[in-house]
């Protein structure tokens, strides 16, 4: 099964642009990224610049409109995130815990759905999608 852990550190939503981590901070992280890693269960990871360099993509109206960030409503927005595979929810869960985040972070564990979750009818609405999961997994 895989999982993505979501970091979401309070206070990211109103960061300046180039906000960074600590050195400190970092080190302690890439302890945790290298014990996921030599456990076998790491599949990708990156962090995420703050919301104050992003852009936002709504479609009210069924028509897109553009809103470059900070974004104001915002009270919650992403840092970061790591996609792991692991047997299950408990064990994703487990290793969130290690992680060495500070005490105004959050990491919410979600699962990935797979292909074969969906019903048949979804499952022929989105044929390809695994070859094309395949041939991104091949490019990267």
């Amino acid at each position: 099964m895989r999982f993505m852990m979501l970091m979401i550190p309070k206070g990211y939503e109103s960061a300046e642009p180039g906000a960074m981590p600590t050195a400190e901070a970092v080190a302690a992280m890439m302890k945790y990224n290298e014990s996921l890693q030599k456990a076998g269960v790491l599949l990708a990871l990156d962090g995420l610049h703050p919301p104050s360099m992003g852009a936002r993509v709504t479609f009210e109206g069924g028509k897109p409109k553009v809103t470059d960030g900070p974004f104001s409503e915002a009270k919650e927005v992403l840092g970061g995130y790591w996609m792991i595979q692991v047997k299950s929810k408990e064990e994703a869960v487990e290793w969130a815990s290690r992680c060495p985040a500070s005490g105004n972070e959050v990491i919410e564990v979600r699962q990935v759905q797979e292909f074969a979750d969906f019903p048949a009818d979804v499952q022929e609405a989105a044929a390809g999608f695994p070859e094309m999961q395949a041939r991104r997994n091949r490019a990267g």
